[in-house]
């Protein structure tokens, strides 16, 4: 069992902290459209500090956590680029000006990266208390990856019930105020496209901590390991956002390849929980091996896809969407 130090815990959250400031004072204080070389730039520096503390950390604690570590990253990175598919629908949807998407992004990573918090600490107290968690977890896991796989090919709603409900309830002025959430108009208090924006994000970076940590519990039960997979993961997707957003389209298997990634690890799930509770001899798949099933899956998809793109440019990728897209008869 991996044990982390209060000095440990400290260390890495103030580090975090620090990244999570940096992105906010230039998605924030400093709103402007970026630049490929900009977004190049930040996301090989987000990539290099989330590997350079995978290995500072695999020195000190042992190479079977910092390859659960780099497993859990791994999973949690390559879900995060399905989630910049369902930011992109909303920043078109919703037509957000390029100098306001920064914020945008910075506050879905914020807010993604607190209810991932939350999620992680209710996941670990309930893996802790019930072992049949692993087996409802793995359940939830292969249920979602059916789910994905069979909505691979639609985009899901970025104007979602939450979405709707806010704009009957709250008056909405018909375009963006210089970026501001609310403002006056003829004596009365309004929001501007940006809060509804903001709603759109929140509630879909609920939806994918809801899938993600489950996901990362079948990597690794380390609850410090899967807090920072999930937060180097998470930190990166602002600038990732800019640097792949013409590339998106290109990676059509991208939903498939997830799917068998989700549907593996909640296998691997379900074979733990018959390992412990029913018998020692159900084979268990061990972190190297889903390390090595992961980093094949998603070089394999991403190649084929753009290998298919290639041969018919025509074809355009998909988030996919574990709910569908609404029916034209769905009351709005």
């Amino acid at each position: 069992m991996l044990e982390v130090s209060a000095l440990g815990w400290t260390i890495t959250i103030l580090v975090i902290l620090a990244l999570l400031a940096l992105d906010l004072i230039i998605g924030t204080l400093k709103p402007h459209a970026v630049g490929f070389k900009e977004a190049v730039a930040w996301s090989v520096f987000y990539i290099g500090v989330a590997v350079v503390f995978g290995v500072v950390f695999a020195s000190i604690s042992g190479w079977e956590f910092g390859t659960q570590y780099f497993a859990g990253w791994l999973v949690e990175k390559s879900l995060s680029v399905d989630n910049l598919f369902v930011f992109v629908i909303i920043m078109t949807t919703f037509a957000v000006p390029a100098a306001h998407q920064q914020r945008v992004l910075t506050f879905g990573i914020v807010l993604a990266l607190a209810f991932r918090v939350v999620f992680i600490l209710l996941g670990a107290a309930l893996l802790s208390l019930f072992s049949v968690m692993f087996l409802i977890f793995g359940l939830i896991l292969i249920y979602t990856a059916v789910q994905l796989y069979r909505h691979r090919d639609q985009d899901p709603d970025a104007d979602n019930a939450l979405v709707r409900a806010t704009r009957r309830i709250v008056p909405i002025t018909d375009d963006y105020r210089d970026g501001k959430l609310f403002t006056r108009e003829n004596g009365k208090r309004v929001a501007t496209p940006l809060f509804v924006v903001l709603v759109a994000i929140g509630s879909t970076d609920l939806l994918f901590a809801l899938d993600s940590i489950p996901a990362v519990f079948g990597v690794t039960s380390e609850t410090f390991i899967v807090f920072a997979a999930n937060a180097f993961a998470l930190l990166g997707l602002r600038a990732l956002f800019f640097l792949v957003q013409g590339l998106l389209d290109r990676l059509i298997y991208l939903s498939t390849g997830l799917a068998l990634i989700l549907g593996f690890i909640g296998v691997k799930l379900a074979l733990h929980w018959a390992h412990e509770d029913i018998s020692k001899s159900v084979w268990e798949i061990s972190t190297n091996l889903s390390l090595v099933v992961i980093a094949v899956v998603l070089t394999v998809t991403t190649v084929a896809s753009l290998i298919a793109v290639k041969r018919d440019p025509s074809k355009k990728a998909h988030a996919g969407s574990l709910r569908g897209p609404r029916e034209p008869h769905e009351p709005e």
